[in-house]
């Protein structure tokens, strides 16, 4: 992906970045070169952060960014920095914050500007080139704020202080206090009032698929036993299964919806998405059997080991929503196409099967293919027998996947995020749990080594990124807590001692680095990291699962692998770092109530002892794996099983018949059982 080079992004690994490498803008990387110019010339910076997948960002570059008299101003009167917000997702934290303090919404492509100290002092998002209608563009901007800091600078660097200020405050907050016992019933209230109950999910559009509130959604319905709990979540697995949001052909999620019907997606695909709702599919199959589940799961895994696989081993990070400078030219189909790829009878029968109309629901009479009715319905609309149109409109979702194939595909971000492949290592292992797919486990191993070795310091720290055999930049919070939690979820997929290991050396790197001290819980950025405006902790969730949630849990998990209580101290700090906020907000909250939900239940230890190949030793695991019980840690007894490093595992005999399993809660253990039937009932009971 490298372009010619005019300016300073040339030698760059992010495909964002070089993306922008031939732009007649000056850019600069984020780094001592460009922020030692602004100090040294007094010069006022202009950041901008997006990513590759992003539409308006490429809109943005192609109307401003390669004009050449903004260019010119840019260059003349500015030092313009280019961040890829994958890479350097603590910036983006920080003036992604000044931009909804200035503007009070927020999103990419982020436009700011700041002082040579860093300070911002005006943000937005996208600008059209030239003022229009009134409304004044891009150009005009520049113009204007290079006039106040030529005229106005003080004034300009004291609004700047005091939004900084205000942004370093929010991080000084005290948000402690005891995680109250009702929380999880008010987290259950707040999301049935915010239910959409004609088509799923949660609030008004754009509509996002929230994994952790499904997810803590199943839980609630285990807890409590209630069908309308369980509606909730199935029923918005479901719309945005049938939806546009899901690719009919390919497997994936877009990234949303920008309809309430989960119909038209913004058509990038993010490998976290992916990765957060494998697991939500995967649980809602354990909990309800319906096979549509366990497809969901299974075709969103192969979609990301088809085409997001890297060479190296791990995964990329995004496909484009754009090809041929178009969003969702790739993904959506007229009649007229239906037909070529299938003949006028089955291409007759695609577009009710996919909702595809002769004036089409996106642009250019186009339309994202969806599944707004059942297929007993469109049968008898269409007066076929069931069983024929079902296997017909199989054999065109191939047909219709191939002739895609042979469209231009939109561009691939394919560097390697340690946080991102974190994930999709656990989505992998918890699939090859459930599915029973080998090849799921593969490629959840290939991940985890390529990361924890060619991502990794000399002394042990992350790496964030990795891109064409150079890994670099600090790795933050998410990076850790999403590759502890991938690597334990590894070691109860195959049992193999390293992920475990490489976890505890993870998260020793993690607690000794970017604990917050004073307040409790995580800081986003290590104490080992540049000095910025600001360092922050992100307690609630986002589009990723909070940092400091997931990294509650894994500590939870770990302390009961390795019998440690003060890792079990120190995930209580976390959630009494955080008990003021998530009393007041749980709907902000889902993964860290995933967490509080662990607690109250009380974890389920369950070792299984006996040799890997003993049929009983296999159906064991079958049970724990297909029982939805996700209040548990499972471990390993068996030959080289390291016992001294993990208590839980000592005094596990296998039994006279060769397979045992020992299930523990609350420091209290039932009596070993010999057969799986007896397993499922201490599992359950």
């Amino acid at each position: 992906m490298r372009a010619p080079t005019r300016n300073r992004l040339g030698h760059e690994t992010s495909p964002y970045l070089l993306q922008h490498a031939a732009n007649p803008v000056d850019w600069f990387p984020w780094g001592p070169e460009a922020l030692d110019l602004a100090r040294r010339e007094g010069r006022p910076i202009f950041l901008s952060i997006g990513y590759s997948a992003c539409h308006w960002c490429h809109v943005m570059e192609r109307e401003s960014f390669e004009d050449a008299r903004i260019a010119s101003f840019l260059n003349e009167h500015f030092v313009c920095i280019k961040v890829d917000r994958e890479e350097r997702p603590d910036l983006d934290e920080i003036y992604m914050k000044a931009v909804q303090y200035m503007t009070g919404s927020g999103g990419w492509p982020m436009s700011v500007f700041l002082t040579p100290e860093l300070k911002p002092f005006y943000g937005g998002t996208y600008f059209p080139p030239y003022g229009a209608y009134g409304r004044p563009g891009f150009a005009d901007l520049l113009r204007s704020l290079q006039h106040a800091w030529a005229v106005n600078r003080e004034k300009v660097a004291e609004q700047a202080e005091r939004l900084t200020e205000q942004i370093a405050r929010e991080s000084r907050m005290d948000t402690s206090g005891q995680v109250d016992r009702e929380v999880l019933d008010r987290s259950l209230h707040t999301l049935q009032q915010n239910f959409d109950p004609a088509w799923g999910g949660f609030g008004p559009a754009p509509k996002f698929p929230h994994a952790s509130d499904l997810r803590i959604l199943l839980r609630h319905h285990l807890r409590l036993g209630r069908p309308e709990i369980l509606h909730m979540a199935t029923y918005t697995l479901d719309r945005m299964a049938n939806g546009g949001i899901y690719d009919q052909l390919g497997g994936g999620f877009h990234r949303y919806s920008t309809d309430e019907m989960w119909l038209i997606p913004h058509f990038e695909k993010m490998l976290y998405d992916n990765a957060l709702l494998v697991p939500a599919y995967l649980e809602a199959y354990l909990v309800t059997g319906n096979e549509e589940y366990a497809r969901v799961a299974r075709e969103s895994c192969d979609w990301a080991l088809r085409e997001m696989s890297t060479p190296e081993g791990g995964f990329a990070s995004t496909q484009d929503a754009d090809s041929e400078g178009e969003e969702g030219r790739f993904f959506v189909w007229t009649p007229d196409e239906l037909r070529d790829a299938l003949g006028a009878l089955h291409g007759a029968w695609a577009q009710e099967w996919f909702g595809v109309t002769e004036t089409g629901n996106f642009e250019h009479g186009a339309s994202a293919l969806w599944r707004e009715h059942a297929p007993g319905e469109v049968a008898e609309k269409l007066g076929v027998p069931l069983q024929r149109l079902e296997a017909a409109m199989a054999e065109a979702r191939e047909k219709l996947l191939a002739a895609r194939e042979r469209r231009v595909r939109p561009g691939t971000d394919d560097k390697v995020l340690a946080a991102w492949n974190g994930l999709m290592i656990s989505a992998l292992g918890l699939a090859y749990q459930v599915l029973g797919e080998e090849r799921y486990l593969e490629s959840a191993r290939k991940a985890a080594r390529y990361v924890v070795h060619e991502m990794r310091q000399e002394d042990g720290r992350l790496f964030a990124t990795a891109r064409a055999g150079r890994a670099h930049i600090n790795a933050c919070l998410d990076d850790y807590a999403f590759m502890i939690q991938g690597l334990v979820d590894l070691y109860e997929s195959d049992f193999d001692f390293e992920w475990l290991d490489q976890a505890r050396r993870l998260n020793d790197v993690l607690e000794s680095r970017f604990v917050d001290e004073e307040r409790g819980g995580y800081f986003t950025t290590g104490d080992d990291h540049e000095p910025l405006i600001a360092r922050l902790r992100n307690p609630q969730d986002g589009a990723l699962p909070s940092g400091n949630a997931v990294q509650a849990l894994n500590l939870l998990r770990l302390s009961e692998l390795f019998g440690r209580e003060d890792l079990a101290r120190a995930a209580e700090r976390t959630l009494l770092a955080l008990g003021a906020l998530v009393n007041r907000f749980p709907a902000a909250f889902g993964q860290l109530l995933i967490a509080v939900d662990y607690l109250t239940a009380g974890p389920r230890e369950v070792v299984i002892s006996g040799k890997d190949a003993h049929p009983e030793v296999q159906k064991m695991l079958r049970v724990v794996r297909t029982t939805f019980r996700p209040q548990r840690v499972v471990a390993r007894a068996k030959e080289g099983a390291p016992v001294g490093e993990m208590p839980i595992l000592r005094d596990r005999p296998a039994g006279v018949e060769g397979a045992r399993a020992y299930v523990c809660r609350n420091h209290v253990c039932r009596a070993p059982v010999e057969t799986a039937e007896g397993l499922g009932g201490e599992i359950r009971g």
